[in-house]
């Protein structure tokens, strides 16, 4: 019993001093010398679009990186994303998409290029994806729970004071009437409007179906994906470093490394988190 009464004790410093641990380990590291840089100037990048997107701001980050190096003459676009919000995905694609009208970026599909991060990447030069890699997903949706009868059972009722009839719309108290699923239903169709109107123009002559057939939120592999146009090639990630080197017009790749610190506490954390996940699983059996 002593051991689970300790293990509050364990989270909570776990949760006030996490990253400052793996920050002392990654330093340790760096100081002990395995990480001597080489000196030479970075030719080519690697841009990750590896995490749902809810926010624009680590792509953003990577853009200013690579921008401020003037001898980085392309980008590989890694891709293994399950998408995410509409706005955010928007920010992240036109970020893109001005990096790519400012040097050459070839996307590779490592695993899912879906739903928002397939909006994301589209405007990059050429998409190669990974044969086993799942592609599409492009549509919107807009869920919400009915917490009403729940809330009724424990006793509970809502007081709400508003002004605009359409400024409770979406709440999770009650049922939406009519006129709120007809307000939402016709802002959805907007978003989906959007979303595949912009497919359309980035992909242009490229697309070989009509948006019926890529637009109902259908998620394909990669060769259907590339029969509908939606990338450009099944093939592997060297064939992706490949074609960024031609595009790029570079013969001897020298990439620009993620901080050294940064990598190590990424890896640090997804060991730590792997593992706590595996403790979870074997506790709870």
């Amino acid at each position: 019993m002593g051991l689970f009464r300790a293990i509050p004790r364990f989270v909570s410093f776990i949760n006030t001093n996490f990253k400052t641990v793996l920050l002392l380990i990654a330093l340790f590291f760096v100081f002990i010398g395995l990480y001597a840089p080489d000196g030479k100037e970075p030719n080519l990048a690697k841009l990750y679009l590896d995490k749902p997107i809810f926010n624009s701001t680590l792509v953003a980050s990577q853009i200013e990186a690579i921008k401020k190096i003037d001898t980085i003459q392309g980008v590989l676009l890694v891709i293994d994303s399950p998408g995410g919000s509409v706005s955010a995905s928007i920010e992240a694609a036109d970020m893109i998409k001005e990096l790519a009208q400012y040097i050459p970026v070839v996307a590779y599909v490592r695993g899912s290029m879906a739903s928002g991060s397939y909006y994301a990447g589209m405007y990059a030069d050429e998409i190669i994806a990974n044969r086993g890699s799942m592609i599409g997903s492009i549509g919107v949706i807009l869920s919400a729970f009915n917490i009403e009868e729940l809330l009724a059972n424990l006793g509970i009722k809502e007081q709400v004071l508003k002004m605009g009839k359409y400024k409770e719309v979406g709440t999770i108290m009650r049922a939406w009437n009519e006129n709120e699923r007809e307000f939402l239903s016709n802002f959805l169709h907007e978003q989906y409007e959007m979303f595949v109107n912009d497919v359309k123009l980035a992909r242009k002559d490229k697309l070989h179906t009509d948006p019926i057939h890529f637009a109902e939120g259908k998620i394909f592999n990669a060769k259907t994906a590339l029969e509908l146009g939606l990338i450009d090639k099944v093939g592997s990630m060297q064939e992706a470093i490949e074609s960024l080197k031609e595009k790029a017009q570079v013969q001897n790749p020298i990439w620009l490394e993620k901080d050294r610190i940064d990598v190590y506490l990424q890896r640090l954390e997804d060991s730590l988190i792997s593992k706590i996940v595996s403790f979870a699983f074997l506790y709870n059996r």
